[in-house]
Order: C-alpha cells, then sequence, then structure tokens
C-alpha cells in the first residue's frame, strides 16, 4: 500500500494533459526525425513504438527497423485489453524501465508490454488500466519478485480496474 501511494504522483505526472484551446484554435503535432522527446504529450506525433525503440537503444531509430516493428505489434496487442492508448502505455512504460533499473532489476520494454498485455488479454470483454497494473507488477519486483513471479501474481490475484467495453 505504501509503495502504490508514493509511486501514484509519479503516474498521475506522466498522463499529460492538454491546455484550454480557444474554439477554432487548432492542434499541432510535433515530430521530430534527429530527437527523441522526453515524454510523448497528447499533441505528440511521434509513433509510440518508434519512440519507445528509440529510448531503450539510446538514440532515434529508423521506421522500419526491426526493434519499432516489434514494439508497434506488442502495443498494438496490449492495446485490445487496455484502456489507455498506446501513447500513454509507451510513457508508462518508460517510466516502469526507469523504476526497474533503480531497484537494479532492468527488463526489456517489449517483455514489459508483452507481459501485461498478456495478462489483460485473459480477462476477456474488460479492459485493464496498464497504469495500474504496472504499479502492482512494480511493487511485486520492489518486494524480490521476478518478471515471471510478477507476472503470475498479477494473474492469479486478478489485481484489476476494469472497465465495460
Amino acid at each position: 500500500m505504501r509503495w502504490s501511494l508514493l509511486l501514484l504522483p509519479l503516474f498521475l505526472a506522466a498522463c499529460g494533459s492538454e491546455e484550454p484551446r480557444e474554439e477554432g484554435q487548432s492542434v499541432v503535432a510535433r515530430t521530430s526525425e534527429g530527437e527523441l522527446p522526453g515524454w510523448l504529450t497528447p499533441t505528440d506525433g511521434t509513433d509510440p513504438a518508434r519512440w519507445l525503440a528509440g529510448r531503450e537503444a539510446g538514440r532515434p531509430l529508423a521506421d522500419d527497423a526491426p526493434e519499432v516493428a516489434a514494439l508497434r505489434t506488442s502495443l498494438k496487442t496490449a492495446r485490445t485489453g487496455f484502456v489507455e492508448d498506446p501513447r500513454m502505455m509507451a510513457n508508462r512504460t518508460v517510466q516502469l524501465g526507469q523504476m526497474l533499473a533503480e531497484i537494479g532489476k532492468p527488463e526489456p520494454y517489449r517483455r514489459l508490454i508483452d507481459g501485461l498485455g498478456g495478462i489483460a488479454g485473459q480477462r476477456g470483454r474488460h479492459k485493464s488500466l496498464y497504469g495500474e497494473m504496472v504499479q502492482h507488477y512494480y511493487n511485486a519486483r520492489a518486494q524480490g519478485a521476478d518478471h515471471e513471479a510478477a507476472l503470475a501474481r498479477l494473474a492469479s490475484h486478478d489485481i484489476r480496474v476494469t472497465t465495460q467495453p
């Protein structure tokens, strides 16, 4: 419980919010071939899979790079089980990756997305909250569980917040 209260502000900070717009004002999406933004904002035109792959590689990758294609597939598959969009899932995955690295338990982004997505996909028509699942996964890892044990704990305890389709 303590961990979840401590982590909540971190997760909420990454949600991003759109600034109020005056009527008729358009949103301009930004994307860059040569740099990776720190986080993906609601108006960011960067492909979440490409951004994630680039963050993991430490440099921007081509749109057709195998790592980008693999993460694109993972996000698309996982998306069917979660409420959040791929942009938010990408932001939360990077947060989780950073927190795991800080406790000496790094994991590849694709392994995280595929693992959590696999659990959400088993829940049928009810969608899960990726952010909440990430939080519970991190808590299990911080308590000493390895990747597979943390996923098993999530699956067996059916920890989730769902919404109807």
